[in-house]
């Protein structure tokens, strides 16, 4: 039975801490703590609903929940201890909390891929309420991590542009990710948007501060412009790594498809950022000539040829003569200063 569509229903922004597996010496370790990590949600989530109420169909979690990030690992390392399997039993645990509350349930986490031995990418991911897996997304602008860019040709002969740019059209509206500072580049919100999506799922884990960050400027930026709800859902503490536990701590928030912000939470472990979206309204406004119907406005062919030839950085760095490459962590710095090196050549800068 196809589930009803929704288009207005509560969204919320959890706010939990993330107890990162750097201080684990071995997968079986780190394991446990993900498994408890994965309690600790299931109480979470529980409690939010209770409390928000059976109107409550969208739950984002923060970046990087179950590992919080590497820390000095070689990728070899962290593919080991802190990476999923696609077919792994934390992502099990994840489609059973999203079919036991009866959720759509987004995160953000490193997977390993069978096409990429040894290799990880930095996940979105959506499970309905039904547990299946609706989207799979992963990170494209890293600067610690491999990205698909760094294996462009072979990773569009496995899965395809669209896969790249994934929205899933659910019952809850059309749904995309970005990843944590993902949300400061323009292009990835808009490559989602011109694909329909209406509501973009942003896990991270960034400074947090009452005054206005560049990220929270961008969340409403990107919602402004494309006419999309932005759930940002940040970090409580950030533990497992030495640096101070509330360098991430709080202000998820949610954003509407004027740019406004809905809700803020505070600091520490939170399920206040909590709002309806209003999708009716959000279509609406879509399908309606005015000047602030940004969406609409812009002929996105005028700026295809500069963006092709804008080849800064280069592609398929992690493939030589056609066979994967696992780097060291030199590679991500060289990779940047590459970009900077072809920048000077071209007068960019």
């Amino acid at each position: 039975m196809t589930p009803a569509k929704l288009d207005r229903y509560i969204a919320l922004a959890l706010q939990i801490d993330c107890d990162g597996v750097h201080p684990d010496s071995d997968r079986a370790t780190a394991a446990a703590r993900m498994q408890a990590s994965l309690a600790r949600i299931d109480v979470a989530i529980g409690g939010a609903r209770r409390w928000i109420g059976s109107e409550l169909k969208l739950v984002v979690l923060p970046e990087y929940i179950l590992s919080g990030p590497p820390w000095g690992e070689t990728i070899a390392e962290w593919a080991a201890k802190g990476a999923i399997a696609p077919d792994g039993p934390e992502y099990d645990a994840l489609a059973k909390l999203a079919q036991k509350h009866g959720v759509f349930l987004a995160g953000n986490g490193y997977e390993t891929d069978a096409h990429f031995p040894g290799l990880y990418f930095q996940a979105c991911w959506v499970f309905d309420p039904a547990g299946n897996r609706v989207l799979t997304y992963r990170r494209l602008i890293s600067i610690f991590a491999p990205t698909p860019h760094d294996v462009w040709d072979k990773y569009l002969d496995v899965y395809g542009l669209d896969a790249v740019f994934p929205v899933a059209d659910t019952a809850i509206g059309k749904l995309a990710a970005i990843a944590s500072e993902e949300i400061l580049y323009p292009e990835v919100a808009r490559a989602h948007a011109i694909r329909g999506a209406e509501v973009f799922l942003h896990s991270t884990s960034e400074v947090a501060s009452p005054n206005l960050t560049i990220k929270q400027i961008a969340r409403r930026a990107r919602a402004l412009e494309n006419l999309a709800y932005v759930v940002s859902a940040n970090n409580a503490e950030l533990r497992g790594i030495d640096v101070p536990i509330d360098s991430s701590n709080g202000f998820s928030d949610i954003i509407d498809y004027h740019g406004n912000q809905l809700v803020l939470a505070g600091v520490g472990e939170s399920s206040v950022a909590s709002s309806f979206l209003d999708l009716a309204g959000l279509r609406a406004y879509r399908r309606r000539p005015a000047m602030a119907n940004m969406l609409s406005r812009q002929a996105l062919e005028m700026f295809a040829e500069s963006f092709a030839n804008a080849d800064l950085r280069r592609r398929n760095g992690l493939l030589q003569g056609g066979k994967l490459v696992i780097p060291d962590r030199s590679y991500f710095q060289q990779r940047q200063a590459d970009a900077i090196a072809r920048m000077t050549e071209r007068g960019i800068i």
